[in-house]
């Protein structure tokens, strides 16, 4: 019985796991999708790209 309580706590793991690299990856993507953005449009707004 332990031993099925076990795996389903591994196989939980891995799936948490997998959503939490899911969720960095999308916020990394936002992160640099936006820093484009401003790096584009920053010029033109006279703010500063430095």
């Amino acid at each position: 019985m332990s031993l099925w309580i076990a795996i389903a706590i591994v196989v939980i793991g891995l799936w948490l796991a997998i959503k939490a690299v899911g969720l960095v990856v999308r916020v990394a993507l936002w992160a640099l999708v936006l820093g484009a953005v401003y790096w584009l449009l920053a010029p033109h707004l006279g703010l500063s790209v430095r």
